[in-house]
């Protein structure tokens, strides 16, 4: 049955123009696009579920196009975006600009783009009968950490219907279609240490130069990984990375620092083992750092918590997400990315999944951010393919 529609009807552009104007910076609440979006939808006949965070201030949206009884292909987009502060934009970010065959603002690229242009085609998928679903996971907090996208996922096959088939995360791969990613393994180390006068190192505990001894064994490893580098993996680098991201401790120069806290990483390669490198740490904090601090206080202490877990993505050759999204990308390869993604996840939940979507990945979190009119298209273009593909015969 063909369903029909009433609601308000946006071109490509101008649905591009409509997210970007929301202002979803990953500390800002994102719900007034999702309320838009879940307006949009509802003014079209199509019901959404809205999973909020535990403030209630974010939402996950899931909407399904078709039937519900069957599986389908999920569109997946991150609506939060990275802050613009500090940054010398020529235009106001949240107010798309076309210039010279380009679209300026912020999520232009990473990633509005791709479920603008989903959701503009809504009304499409609607006027014929589909035999396979669209659904439709925008997700919140994917740039902290992807933190959203896993309360979506939970409930996939229970409340939210069938479980897709396939996922498409349409991230800025400039149409290419991407099997493999890095995983993200983020964490924040505080040191607690003994603070006295600096004359007298001998009865405290330094934090800042324990949490040196850290940084310096996480440089050793970063070493280690580099020489395991696998040349032919496509990535780069072709290894597991190791980075400290922030540091800081102490209060005065004459006062051995009480504290010391400093964020950390590591982007792993696909198939590596996740839990060696924070296993290592540990035991190098237990064995190592804390026996010398405690022969001084047994009241110092050194913590760690995780901050984000980002799976990476694993390529699955010849799975079906990889068949159908290569033949609608019109290519016979498939490329590999450094970055993170929700892809990892929704792999892990059991889903074939790959990445494929418009803009480059370096206009992402740029000052003047935008994405070629050309990509718009060629997203446009990808996207009527798929619904000529999830069309009834």
């Amino acid at each position: 049955m063909v369903m029909r529609m009433s609601g308000p009807h946006y071109g490509p552009i101008e649905m591009i123009e409509r997210l970007v104007s929301f202002d979803t910076t990953s500390r800002e609440s994102n719900l007034a696009l999702i309320h838009f979006v879940r307006d949009y939808l509802a003014s079209l006949g199509v019901d959404s579920t809205l999973i909020h965070d535990e403030t209630g201030n974010k939402a996950n949206l899931y909407a399904t196009v078709g039937p519900r009884d069957v599986p389908g292909i999920a569109l997946s987009g991150h609506t939060d975006v990275v802050p613009v502060d500090g940054q010398p934009w020529d235009t106001d970010p949240f107010s798309v600009v076309e210039k010279d065959g380009r679209l300026y603002g912020r999520g232009t690229s990473d990633m509005k783009s791709f479920s603008a242009i989903a959701l503009a085609l809504v009304p499409e998928f609607l006027a014929r009968p589909l035999k396979t679903p669209i659904h439709f996971a925008l997700s919140f907090d994917e740039e902290v950490g992807c933190l959203g996208a896993p309360l979506m996922i939970d409930r996939l096959g229970t409340d939210l219907g069938v479980k897709p088939h396939i996922v498409i995360v349409g991230e800025p791969t400039n149409m290419a279609v991407v099997n493999a990613h890095k995983g993200v393994y983020s964490f924040r180390t505080s040191v607690r240490g003994l603070e006295v006068h600096s004359s007298a190192t001998h009865l405290g505990v330094n934090a800042v130069q324990h949490a040196a001894t850290l940084v310096h064994f996480l440089t050793e490893i970063a070493d280690e990984m580099a020489a395991r580098a696998e040349p032919e993996s496509g990535f780069d680098p072709p290894y597991t990375t190791v980075h400290v991201g922030t540091m800081s401790g102490g209060t005065a120069q004459n006062i051995v620092p009480l504290d010391c806290k400093f964020t950390w990483e590591y982007r792993l390669m696909p198939g590596a083992d996740p839990d060696e490198i924070h296993e290592r740490f540990d035991r190098f904090v237990e064995e190592t750092v804390l026996p010398r601090m405690h022969a001084v206080d047994p009241g110092t202490g050194i913590t760690t918590e995780p901050r984000a877990v980002v799976p990476g993505l694993v390529p699955e050759d010849g799975s079906p997400a990889e068949a159908i999204v290569m033949a609608l990308a019109r290519t016979n390869h498939t490329e590999v990315v450094a970055y993170g993604t929700e892809a990892g996840q929704f792999q892990e939940a059991g889903i074939p999944t790959v990445i494929c979507g418009p803009g480059s990945i370096r206009q992402a979190h740029q000052p003047n951010e935008y994405i070629e009119l050309s990509e718009v298209r060629a997203c446009e273009a990808f996207m009527r393919r798929l619904l000529d593909e999830v069309c009834a015969a």
